[in-house]
């Protein structure tokens, strides 16, 4: 809320020294006519954050990159289904990585990030969640494995979830047993339950008050 006042939340999340600045803002008014809910993920790794400057002619920032894209899916899927039942206020999230290390990948932070600036905002976003990714190597697991770790690791899991449930995985791997999986995403959850607490503290200690909303009525009448 110190920065970015404009938007309805707004949050600086910091792991190592990878930071990211992500906002959420939520129209007050809905759509008339939408039969869905009109979410918009935008995240932007600009070259600024690595202490670059964009190599091409005009020295400015292209179209997004394949991993932009992806992360903005990530963020995506585990946040859009937990809106309440017929919202339909056009709702935008912006992660901006403002500041990258050599370690740490700014992935997983962001779907941290977006909960945060949802769930601390007015915007009826009543449970927070979190994202974590677990790597494998010589036999141990790896919480938020950096860059060098996840190139020896056997497993490159992403999971999202609240603190009652895993709501969204992603995952590569070297072809691990099942019994390594499962260990893998109890781990990730234990993790996950600790970021949302978290969040929850933070909800509490600055009293946050949710914006009521009433559901857009749908027309559902049926041509013949």
């Amino acid at each position: 809320g110190k920065v970015a006042k404009q938007a309805d939340g707004s949050v600086v999340i910091r792991y190592g020294d990878t930071m990211l600045l992500v906002t959420a803002v939520s129209a007050r008014t809905a759509k008339e006519g939408l039969d869905f809910f009109p979410l918009t993920v935008e995240y932007r790794e600009s070259s600024y954050s690595a202490g670059r400057i964009p190599g091409n002619y005009f020295r400015r920032e292209g179209r997004p990159s394949e991993k932009e894209v992806l992360t903005c899916r990530l963020i995506d899927r585990p946040v859009r289904p937990l809106f309440a039942d017929g919202y339909r206020f056009e709702t935008q999230i912006v992660g901006s990585v403002i500041s990258a290390d050599a370690d740490n990948d700014p992935d997983v932070i962001a779907i941290t990030g977006a909960s945060l600036a949802l769930y601390l905002s007015d915007i009826p976003f009543e449970n927070p969640i979190a994202g974590i990714r677990i790597g494998l190597a010589d036999g141990k697991y790896i919480i938020n494995p950096t860059y060098d770790e996840r190139r020896e690791s056997d497993l490159n899991l992403v999971v999202a979830g609240t603190e009652d449930a895993i709501v969204m995985v992603e995952c590569e791997a070297n072809e691990v047993s099942e019994n390594i999986m499962v260990e893998a995403l109890m781990l990730a959850h234990k993790e996950i339950k600790r970021l949302c607490l978290w969040q929850k503290e933070l909800g509490k200690a600055l009293d946050i008050k949710k914006r009521e909303f009433t559901a857009a009525v749908i027309d559902e009448t049926v041509l013949a």
